[in-house]
């Protein structure tokens, strides 16, 4: 049997344009419509809007290969101020626009608070594979997590020498050809490389 497996996602930006576009009280697009409702959206639909295929893609690949112990959320996001969240937890307008507020800095108490207590959560689970799927290149997440995951944590091999948009279209790709990627410990690993073969972009 396949060890358990729980995902976490970098964020989306939320306060650039794509967030303008979508918190744009007059828009009328039925994602922006639904966001502005009483029920909101899942946080994995806002943020795959707001950073389009590389989120779609983490997102994507994290509900196919999740193998989550009872009761855990196999595919938890990174927030701003919420520490981890599960992919389809709902948020609303005004939660999004607070998102885009807060700075995402290892040194900013709101942010940092929040992720390391459900991080440290997350680290009593026994027996269960935690795979960063975001940039190991900046300490902006890392840090944080491997203050507590230590050799736990771990990310996609291949991620090494890939931007946003190379990562997404690679985490498709393998979930196209229902092939997991290989995974390395994040702690003492190269964490930039020469850049990696092109993967092809099928939307």
């Amino acid at each position: 049997m396949p060890p358990s497996t729980i995902f976490l996602l970098s964020p989306a930006h939320c306060g650039g344009k794509r967030a303008q576009i979508l918190l744009n009280e007059r828009a009328t697009f039925p994602l922006a419509v639904r966001l502005r409702s009483t029920s909101g959206v899942t946080l994995g639909e806002a943020f795959s809007f707001l950073s389009g295929l590389y989120f779609r893609g983490k997102l994507t690949y994290a509900e196919r290969f999740a193998r989550p112990p009872g009761g855990a959320p196999g595919v938890q996001v990174i927030t701003t101020d919420r520490g981890l969240l599960a992919g389809d937890a709902r948020v609303d307008a005004a939660e999004l626009r607070r998102f885009g507020t807060v700075d995402i800095s290892e040194k900013h108490p709101g942010y940092r608070r929040p992720l390391e207590r459900d991080v440290r959560l997350l680290e009593q689970l026994k027996d269960v594979e935690v795979i960063l799927l975001g940039s190991v290149a900046t300490g902006k997440y890392v840090d944080v997590l491997l203050d507590i995951m230590g050799d736990r944590l771990l990310f996609p091999t291949e991620f090494v020498g890939r931007g946003d948009m190379s990562r997404g279209a690679l985490l498709l790709q393998a979930v196209r050809n229902d092939a997991e990627l290989s995974y390395q410990p994040v702690a003492g690993a190269v964490r930039r490389g020469s850049r990696a073969r092109r993967v092809s972009i099928q939307r």
